[in-house]
């Protein structure tokens, strides 16, 4: 699936004229099984981060993978052909996507994929995850005992970030609407508010140590007056968050941080719930689906 310019989801097309993609030297050639679905893949078509990376015309979306390695470059040490693998595969510049047959992906995308989940499950994990952990490990420094609040906790990153904090050790409080309220509770989440029912600073019994914030606008706006220490306040939608005096995150890919999340996987402390698989000629439905912004948990594209 690629397009040829910005805009909505129509300028998407089923592609079979493109060539394969090039194998550099630290490069792995990854055949794919399943394709992650982020909000950031409508980003990217409609033109927003034109200003934040190169982009060459035709575009193939999407930035989560699962498959299996076709081939790897001279350099690469970690990976050989016939390993299974998964990844967040953000490349400096934007063209070679993840919903395509064929992937190159640097090394340093790329980890094995977690044993315990299937290929459409490994997909929708490295973006969100990755977001999560290093939302909760580096910018709030999540530890035992800490009570984290994650706003919009039935979604894809912060699903993953209630689990990984309540692998922390952390008391996890989340929001959400109150048909994923049961969702979150057997994800081990021990405190759930509904976003619609007026700011969380009004509803919490106390503040609390780190706020994760997945939506921005007025619910970033209330986050000081949730939390003791503003320092402690990371948003991954919001750049004014730095003005506050806590920390913008915008996730990186990186090896031993996935290598980690697959652990976690099979340790049975993160599940990847799926909300709905698309063949690849519904790349558009996809898209839209995941626009809506009310998928419990993620959205991926099968092609094997």
């Amino acid at each position: 699936m690629a397009y040829e310019e910005f805009g909505g989801p129509e300028v998407l097309t089923l592609r079979t004229d493109l060539p394969d993609p090039p194998v550099g030297p630290d490069t792995v050639l990854v055949r794919v099984h399943a394709a992650g679905v982020n909000p950031v893949d409508g980003k990217i078509r409609d033109g927003a981060l034109a200003g934040a990376f190169p982009h060459h015309f035709p575009i193939v979306p999407g930035w989560d993978v699962a498959g299996v390695v076709e081939a790897a470059g001279p350099a690469v040490t970690a990976f050989a052909a016939g390993d299974e693998v998964c990844g967040y595969v953000r490349r400096d510049d934007v063209q070679w996507g993840t919903t395509a047959e064929l992937v190159p992906a640097p090394q340093r995308c790329l980890a094995h994929k977690p044993a315990s989940l299937s290929f459409a499950e490994a997909a929708g994990l490295p973006l969100a995850g990755l977001t999560a952990y290093q939302a909760l490990t580096e910018a709030l420094e999540v530890g035992e005992g800490d009570r984290v609040l994650v706003h919009r906790a039935a979604g894809g990153v912060g699903f993953s970030a209630v689990q990984i904090a309540v692998a922390l050790g952390a008391h996890v409080i989340g929001t959400a609407s109150p048909r994923n309220h049961g969702f979150l509770r057997d994800a081990g989440v021990a405190e759930v508010f509904d976003y619609a029912a007026g700011p969380l600073s009004r509803q919490l019994s106390e503040p609390v140590d780190a706020v994760l914030d997945l939506v921005g606008g007025d619910t970033l706006a209330d986050a000081p007056e949730q939390v003791r220490d503003r320092a402690r306040i990371a948003s991954v939608v919001d750049p004014a968050v730095n003005g506050m005096g806590g920390r913008y995150v915008f996730v990186r890919p990186e090896h031993e941080h996935l290598e980690e999340l697959g652990r976690m996987a099979d340790a049975g402390q993160l599940r990847v719930p799926v909300a709905r698989a698309f063949p690849l000629e519904q790349v558009r439905e996809a898209q839209e689906l995941v626009a809506g912004g009310h998928v419990r948990g993620k959205v991926v594209v099968t092609l094997l």
